[in-house]
């Protein structure tokens, strides 16, 4: 491992990438973004990377339509494809008029800066004391044009699902469709602690319908959630890249990466379709989740254990290498403090 100073300036993400790939004699090797932050950086300094690397990421005219979430939303509504109700105010004076809509989530339309300074994915606003509140903070992190206001579609992470795929040339190569059966935090779901495989005709329609009008290449993960007042499914995010339950692919007889690296060097590999009921869970953070749901019995025991039964992949653990989830494992009253300290 090599370890970098800065990896949120794009410049010097890519002047160390670079750099690395010198060192250690990486020409042609293939890149692969691991973070939104990374995708970023490769795609508007592509050119450049690609002088040296293969290059997985495609150029910015595709990736700004899922970086920024004003983009997602606009580009949606043009398509036809539904997502939640979004508002872009620029200062305080203009919430009374969404105190009607109240509760609402506050969101970043570019992930990153908000993430780092605050650790949450979204803020829900119950009150209008709530609403200017969590507004003025978020526009101490980042530009108010940048700062949304959505509504909150009810429900957990049940009615959120995710299509990953391999996309290329205007359709799916290889495709998983997945439920977030356990999440943290239940609403709005930061990361997921159990997911399961399924199917659904619709969701591959909306994403591959949104996918080929941005002529998107690569691996990919497409966010809905479907809103119990319509029952329509709702796009929420795209994440151009690697998602953080890949791994549930190999399981399911689709290894993601090896499709993509194979495709960068001109091999050819059998497109495959993920079966439905194969679970991937993370084992540390699913505990505290599934025990506060069993408490407060949104879960039940035997749902709980046919999750354990149904699971394929243990995201960290390995019993070749079980050193990183030991390592896990120790670090994570740390984590918790930190994320703690955070709010």
């Amino acid at each position: 491992m090599v370890r970098v100073k800065d990896v949120r300036d794009q410049q010097k993400t890519v002047d160390a990438v670079l750099d690395v790939g010198h060192q250690f004699g990486l020409r042609n090797w293939v890149l692969f973004p691991t973070r939104d932050e990374n995708v970023a950086a490769f795609s508007a300094h592509r050119d450049r990377l690609a002088e040296f690397f293969r290059v997985t990421t495609p150029c910015w005219n595709t990736v700004k339509w899922a970086w920024d979430k004003n983009n997602t939303y606009r580009l949606a509504e043009e398509l036809g494809i539904p997502a939640p109700k979004t508002w872009n105010v620029r200062t305080g004076d203009e919430l009374p008029t969404l105190y009607s809509q109240l509760p609402l989530a506050i969101k970043p339309a570019v992930k990153e800066n908000f993430f780092y300074a605050t650790g949450a994915k979204a803020w829900r606003a119950n009150t209008p004391e709530e609403l200017h509140k969590m507004f003025d903070n978020a526009a101490r992190q980042i530009k108010p044009e940048e700062i949304m206001i959505q509504e909150i579609i009810p429900g957990d992470g049940h009615r959120q699902l995710s299509y990953c795929a391999f996309f290329k040339d205007g359709r799916a190569h290889s495709t998983l469709l997945a439920r977030r059966m356990r999440q943290h935090p239940r609403e709005f779901g930061r990361a997921a602690t159990y997911v399961e495989t399924v199917e659904s005709s619709e969701i591959e329609a909306l994403s591959e319908r949104f996918l080929r009008a941005i002529d998107f290449y690569g691996l990919v993960e497409v966010e809905f959630k479907q809103d119990p007042r319509d029952q329509k499914y709702k796009l929420l995010d795209v994440n151009a890249r690697a998602w953080g339950f890949h791994a549930l692919g190999q399981a399911a007889g689709i290894d993601f990466p090896l499709l993509l690296f194979a495709d960068q060097l001109g091999l050819t590999l059998e497109p495959r379709r993920a079966e439905p009921g194969l679970g991937w869970l993370r084992l540390l953070t699913d505990i505290p989740v599934a025990a506060s749901d069993l408490l407060s019995r949104y879960l039940n025991l035997r749902a709980y254990f046919n999750s354990l039964k149904n699971t394929r992949v243990e995201s960290v653990f390995c019993k070749e290498d079980p050193l990183p989830w030991i390592a896990e494992a120790a670090l994570l009253p740390y984590l918790v403090m930190k994320k703690h300290m955070k709010r």
